[in-house]
């Protein structure tokens, strides 16, 4: 698995992996997200994601929905906390086309305000309809309490107070101030000559003035653990339990990968889902999930419960997590481990789409791209001692915050 890189003048970088598929998968990864976003901007960074297909200078908004659909491809852009993509899955024959129609709706939307104001309404649809599930949205409340008074905890739709608010000068003083040549990535997984993607890069991005970012990141301190519970209408009891994490560039990221999927990731076997849910039967799903940014992460467990059961699976979870900090993994437990871990990222880079998302995001941040060999090397690096002084370091209750969710 060979990238290819390039840096255009401006600063947008372009990496590439070619290959034999008819399929070629083609995003652009820019560093902001709604943690780049002031105060009031609240939900703006994904209201843009939105409204970029509302129309250019020269392509009404059908004729951008058009654009590769009407080639058998596909175009769909997603944002988060530090990052907005757009990204595209098309023959490859229709590269020229992708790269033409991002240029345009990324750097020349015009934002007419009648389709803002349509798209209010639809953003705001999106948020009632996200309320109606609460094992989605108890993440995002979560996030607020772990992140307590930082942009990282606010929710990314936003609000809809906010979302009225919001106008066509808004949104450009936003794109000028975070969609910065310097914080770029075109990556790439496809069937076209490097030479070729360079020269195609050049025609459509490289007359964008180079930018950089002017001001930094807010930085993250003063955490301290907090306990909430909020009455819903709901049938079950929804929790989370967690802490803060360490982030993408910290040394012991794959050993915090490593742990969380120990202890409640997507296997069966987890022990999270072995002691709860196999042996005692308390609920239908329970999972840990580790989220790392660039200077930060989250950890949390989560679990949907009957009311009566909230208690018995916190004692549960808790005893599952000492587990982790007391007693170190044999050999035989923690080959098992990484095997487990190791097997699950080859899968999911089986799929080119999702290797071309996860590459661009790396180089997004830090600025190189990891193997699928390589990354096998760091977990079988892993030792267990490292493993239970992450746990010691991440996994005591008395950092732990909990959000509950309880039937009214």
């Amino acid at each position: 698995m060979t990238y290819q890189r390039h840096r255009l003048s401006n600063g947008i970088r372009i990496i590439h992996r070619p290959t034999d598929s008819l399929v070629a998968h083609c995003g652009l990864m820019i560093n902001a997200g709604s943690r780049d976003e002031h105060p009031e901007e609240q939900g703006l960074a994904h209201f843009i994601e939105h409204v970029i297909f509302k129309g250019t200078e020269k392509r009404k908004a059908h004729h951008i929905l058009s654009h590769m659909e009407n080639v058998g491809g596909e175009i769909n852009a997603f944002t988060s906390k530090e990052e907005t993509c757009i990204y595209g899955s098309f023959m490859h024959p229709y590269y020229q086309r992708w790269f033409d129609l991002v240029a345009d709706i990324v750097f020349r939307s015009v934002f007419p305000e009648k389709e803002l104001k349509k798209e209010k309404d639809i953003v705001i649809d999106e948020i009632n309809s996200y309320r109606d599930n609460p094992s989605e949205q108890i993440v995002d409340d979560f996030d607020e309490i772990i992140f307590d008074g930082h942009p990282l905890g606010n929710n990314i739709l936003g609000t809809p107070a906010h979302l009225k608010h919001f106008n066509g000068n808004m949104v450009r003083r936003y794109i000028q101030r975070n969609y910065v040549t310097e914080e770029i990535v075109i990556c790439s997984v496809g069937r076209i000559e490097f030479s070729r993607l360079v020269q195609m890069a050049e025609k459509f991005f490289g007359d964008i003035p180079a930018s950089s970012r002017k001001s930094a990141r807010e930085e993250i301190s003063g955490y301290r653990p907090g306990q909430k519970e909020i009455t819903r209408q709901n049938h079950q009891a929804h929790c989370m339990i967690g802490n803060q994490a360490y982030g993408m560039s910290h040394p012991r990221r794959n050993v915090m990968l490593l742990l969380n999927n120990i202890l409640g990731g997507p296997g069966m076997n987890c022990r999270l889902n072995m002691s709860v849910r196999e042996k005692h039967g308390f609920c239908y799903h329970i999972e840990s999930m580790y989220q790392p940014y660039s200077d930060a992460g989250i950890f949390g467990i989560y679990f949907g419960t009957d009311p009566g059961y909230v208690n018995k699976t916190v004692k549960l979870i808790h005893k599952e997590l000492s587990r982790l900090r007391n007693q170190k993994l044999g050999s035989l437990q923690l080959k098992r481990a990484k095997n487990q871990i190791t097997g699950q990222v080859a899968i999911a880079y089986e799929s080119n789409l999702n290797e071309m998302l996860s590459a661009g995001k790396t180089m997004l941040h830090l600025n190189k791209i990891f193997s699928l060999e390589e990354t096998g090397r760091k977990i079988e690096m892993i030792t267990a001692a490292e493993l239970m002084e992450a746990a010691n370091e991440l996994l005591d209750p008395a950092a732990m915050s909990m959000l509950a969710y309880k039937p009214a």
